[in-house]
């Protein structure tokens, strides 16, 4: 069910059932009414799609196609795979988090089952969060599903893989947080000299590889 509401002089807000909906919307309005329109601009989050156009732009107007995209089944439908040549980021990862033995015990699985889990299939970003560049990612094994931690930490590394709930994200710096440390990274999330800043922008695919320094020595 798709419900449309005004948000301001130049905004909407589309309301769905789901991250699911959330990224099959999104795909479909960035092939055809921003790709009509580029100056609109698409604000996905868990279950809603904000669509920001220009200033005095016909709002009912918009509504109505956006309404006549998503109630055609031939325009939105399951999201679409990966295509590794422009969609899949690979991301690697020191799987050294101060909580990957918890999340073990957690999930009943061992450390490096929670691995091979985190690493076993891409990720699907589904929206941004809370500080430039992070991203909510969506679509991993079910069996990573854990709480946030009772107690959040006050300063989380940049760069730390976490986990909660049925997402996984990468802190871009730091800051307090909840999330279960299962790793860490070097990849920069954001960067204001990059065009887009965020690294992972929603409807994009994310495959964690896990990353091994060479022994000393060798």
């Amino acid at each position: 069910m798709v419900r449309i509401l005004p948000m301001g002089a130049s905004a909407l807000l589309v309301e769905v059932d789901g991250i699911d909906e959330v990224l099959a919307l999104h795909a479909v309005l960035s092939d055809t009414i921003c790709a009509d329109d580029p100056s609109i601009e698409l604000v996905p989050a868990a279950h809603t799609v904000l669509i920001r156009a220009a200033p005095g732009s016909d709002l009912a107007a918009l509504a109505g196609r956006v309404r006549e995209v998503a109630s055609d089944p031939r325009q939105v439908g399951p999201v679409a795979p990966a295509r590794p040549d422009r969609d899949l980021i690979e991301i690697p990862v020191r799987y050294d988090g101060p909580d990957l033995d918890e999340v073990a015990g957690l999930t009943g699985l061992t450390p490096q089952e929670v691995v091979a889990a985190h690493t076993g299939a891409p990720w699907r970003v589904a929206f941004g969060g809370f500080a430039p560049g992070f991203a909510y990612l969506v679509g991993g094994d079910p069996r990573l599903e854990v709480a946030r931690r009772a107690e959040p930490r006050t300063r989380v590394p940049a760069g730390s893989v976490g986990l909660a709930g049925e997402f996984s994200g990468v802190y871009p710096r730091s800051s307090p947080g909840g999330w279960q440390l299962i790793g860490s990274t070097d990849v920069v999330l954001w960067d204001p000299a990059r065009t887009p800043p965020a690294l992972l922008q929603p409807g994009l695919w994310v495959r964690f590889v896990e990353h091994r320094p060479a022994s000393d020595g060798q």
